[in-house]
């Protein structure tokens, strides 16, 4: 049976930790899940200890020694899981913002309509965001507009964070290499597959926000996107122009 995962990172989240391991497992995909925790001092990774010592074969658990970001736990996850033959590989919160029955979708999208990352977007259909403010819903929108004009990327939801990829996709990309660890690491990967020539497809979703939990958000997660867009475009001209001057050479 093809091997399939789903990676959600914590960070003080006991009170969504159960339901959402639960969710997923029930879903028609039969997928495993992984959890990267970042030694929640609110004690998650006790309860997931508690649901592994009863599904050992279903659950497993990357314990870290400090918060060290979103994107060094995808990281860390992704290396796991391609070490353990996992062929789709699934990244989503751990808040329920991202519904688990939508797992299929984006399975679909990459067994049966080939994509190398599917993309679960809140923009694909229009503007698909429940309880966020008005303010939060604008900054999300519009900073995806910026990193399509900055990069070129003809995606939606550029930030999206609910995603399937197949594993050759992450074998072609250099892990080591990545370098955001907050809000642009979600960029980054996307720009990466796009750079590299990988089928990327966008399924449209609806993301509610976390009704338990607080959000992990701060400014300079923000700002590291912002500016790192601009970098990280920026690196691969100078990789093309230095390309072309070899190649004239």
């Amino acid at each position: 049976m093809t091997k399939k995962i789903v990676i959600i990172p914590t960070y003080n989240e006991i009170e969504n930790i159960e339901a959402i391991i639960k969710a997923v497992l029930k879903q028609p995909i039969n997928s495993h899940v992984l959890i990267v925790d970042d030694n929640s001092p609110d004690g998650t990774a006790s309860i997931v200890k508690n649901l592994k010592s009863e599904n050992a074969d279903e659950i497993f658990l990357i314990e870290r020694e400090g918060k060290l970001g979103l994107g060094t736990a995808y990281i860390a996850g992704f290396k796991w899981a391609l070490k353990n033959n996992y062929e789709y590989i699934f990244e989503m919160d751990a808040d329920f913002s991202h519904n688990p029955d939508d797992l299929t979708l984006l399975y679909n999208a990459c067994k049966i309509d080939k994509a190398d990352l599917a993309i679960g977007s809140r923009y694909k259909s229009g503007v698909n965001v429940i309880n966020w403010p008005m303010g939060r819903v604008l900054m999300s929108y519009f900073a995806s507009v910026y990193v399509r004009i900055i990069t070129g990327m003809n995606i939606k939801d550029t930030t999206a964070g609910f995603k399937c990829y197949r594993s050759n996709l992450l074998h072609a990309i250099n892990l080591d290499k990545i370098k955001f660890k907050g809000y642009a690491f979600q960029i980054e990967m996307k720009f990466m597959a796009w750079h590299l020539g990988f089928n990327v497809m966008e399924v449209p979703i609806v993301f509610t926000d976390r009704k338990k939990g607080s959000s992990k958000m701060s400014g300079g997660i923000f700002n590291e996107a912002v500016w790192g867009v601009v970098q990280m475009k920026l690196k691969t001209i100078f990789k093309k122009e230095r390309r072309d001057v070899n190649n004239l050479n």
